[in-house]
């Protein structure tokens, strides 16, 4: 998609889920939440809008989450942003 990447996108009915993939081996540079910048933000959200649109169809819900790797621990973040 031009203009940004998705690394998933899952629906359930009219609820479109775009989740971004966050993976760190280490906490030595941050955590995978501190790299969901204002920037990252805000390009994945485009992104996630514009493929909304793509699919010309009226009554979805949008929601954001974040699904961050540390090591071998996951982590879950619904409507991150």
């Amino acid at each position: 998609m031009r203009g940004g990447e998705l690394d998933v996108v899952a629906r359930r009915g009219n609820l479109i889920v775009v989740c971004e993939v966050k993976a760190r081996a280490t906490l030595e540079y941050g955590s995978p939440l501190e790299a969901m910048t204002p920037l990252k933000v805000e390009r994945v959200q485009r992104a996630g809008f514009a493929f909304v649109r793509s699919l010309d169809e009226r009554g979805l819900r949008v929601r954001f989450d974040v699904a961050a790797v540390l090591g071998t621990q996951f982590e879950m973040h619904e409507n991150a942003f």
